[in-house]
């Protein structure tokens, strides 16, 4: 059987956590953001999902290919 291809999105940080809440920093650290216009692709799974509603006003979310 073919393996069901997952969803991903392209998360990048387009504004500083500095002065933001600790726990949105620690949000954001943990989704492997640590520099400004950096991007990365995760799942698009509940959890991230979750994560992004938590800090979305800091983030730019697009789908990946």
């Amino acid at each position: 059987m073919a393996a069901k291809k997952q969803k991903m999105l392209k998360i990048t940080l387009v504004k500083s956590p500095i002065g933001a809440v600790p726990k949105n920093r620690a949000t954001i650290e943990a989704m492997g953001l640590t520099k400004m216009n950096k991007s990365v692709i995760l799942p698009d799974n509940d959890c991230t999902k979750g994560m992004i509603q938590k800090v979305g006003y800091m983030l730019k979310v697009e789908d990946a290919e």
